[in-house]
């Protein structure tokens, strides 16, 4: 199928087909619940990167025993406002948001909890705890390293890559507002899955984002997927992406057991990820109402700065996706031709029929 052109798929069907493919894969129907929801929410907030994209990918991890379906989080120590969980290669959509929910009791309890996944299968989009920790009333940070995976991301002056993208996510709640100040984001330039998609859209990528094998600037993002001679990200800001990878790195590798991207942790060709959160009861530090209408007014100080481009009004972290998830639930969520049959495939693989996912996504025979 051609890399250009897209179907759009309404949020509930997509997440049909997802949850199809996932319990045929091996999971139990409450897993493939959460799981699906997780990648179909991450393509609703407009992250691609980090949405239905990925279960060709699971589904071909399951099948070399990388992946483990049904692997629930295991407590590995508990030492009061300290949790630290193995995720066994489970899925980290699942094992993440068990880690996260059982730090948001404990920080409830006790004002403040850390939670440390070592060892999980990809935990997907970050942002996803953060607006779990919000929608307790809490504050979290989180940073994550990637294992098991050739690195993706050069660091600054370097020429290679010796870093995963190392996302770092910090979320804000506002009670009685459209939503947490979120900020989710890798610490290169562009996600790698950003590039997957831009690939098979057939579409360059931005300048400056990509070196390839010899460290010069490409915009080709098949570099990024060849088994020989692969390019490297670049950091977002230079020295300071880099600095953030490096800390990124070491908080989530190190405090979490799991280990870091150095070559002598052995690379079996998945993607495990490695996770360490701090959450805060905000109510602990102060007056709610005080807060409340000081956070309001620095975004709204933030905000009436007068935009360089009319069309293009300041934001706040969260609000991108706020906007995003507006529209694809008007419109439907955009999959490019080549995600959706690399997904119908999938599916075949595990005993999905194509006929079957195509009328679960409502498109119909040859709807793609």
């Amino acid at each position: 199928m051609a890399g250009h052109g897209e179907v759009r798929i309404p949020f509930g069907a997509l997440q049909r087909v997802a949850e199809a493919v996932l319990t045929r894969a091996g999971s139990e129907p409450g897993e493939a619940r959460v799981v699906a929801e997780h990648l179909v929410r991450a393509n609703l907030a407009g992250h691609d990167s980090h949405g239905v994209g990925m279960i060709p990918y699971y589904v071909r991890f399951v099948g070399e025993g990388l992946l483990r379906p049904n692997t629930p989080a295991r407590l590995l120590a508990d030492e009061g406002s300290i949790l630290r969980f193995e995720g066994a290669r489970g899925y980290g959509q699942r094992v993440a948001r068990e880690a996260i929910a059982a730090g948001i009791e404990r920080c409830r309890a006790l004002g403040v909890s850390v939670v440390t996944l070592r060892h999980a299968h990809h935990v997907g989009r970050v942002g996803t705890y953060g607006e779990q920790a919000a929608e307790a009333g809490l504050v979290s940070l989180h940073w994550v390293n990637v294992q098991d995976h050739p690195p993706l991301m050069a660091p600054f002056r370097g020429s290679d890559a010796r870093f995963g993208t190392n996302p770092v996510c910090v979320t804000i709640p506002r009670p009685g507002r459209e939503g947490p100040i979120l900020l989710d984001m890798a610490t290169s330039r562009i996600a790698l899955g950003k590039v997957r998609v831009l690939m098979n859209k057939g579409e360059p990528v931005p300048p400056e984002h990509l070196i390839d094998h010899q460290g010069r600037p490409t915009r080709d993002p098949g570099v990024m997927f060849r088994q020989e001679r692969r390019g490297a990200l670049l950091p977002i800001g230079e020295h300071k992406g880099y600095g953030l990878a490096l800390v990124a790195e070491l908080l989530a590798g190190v405090l979490s057991g799991g280990g870091t991207i150095q070559p002598a942790i052995p690379r079996k060709g998945a993607i495990v990820n490695n996770l360490f959160s701090v959450l805060l009861d905000p109510g602990r530090f102060g007056d709610p109402e005080w807060m409340r209408a000081e956070i309001d007014a620095m975004v709204a100080y933030a905000k009436a700065s007068p935009p360089a481009d009319p069309d293009e009004p300041v934001l706040v972290a969260g609000e991108p996706e706020r906007l995003a998830a507006a529209e694809r639930k008007r419109h439907g969520i955009p999959v490019d031709a080549v995600t959706w049959e690399e997904i119908l495939e999938a599916g075949e693989r595990v005993g999905l029929g194509r006929g079957e996912a195509e009328s679960l996504a409502g498109l119909g025979s040859g709807g793609g």
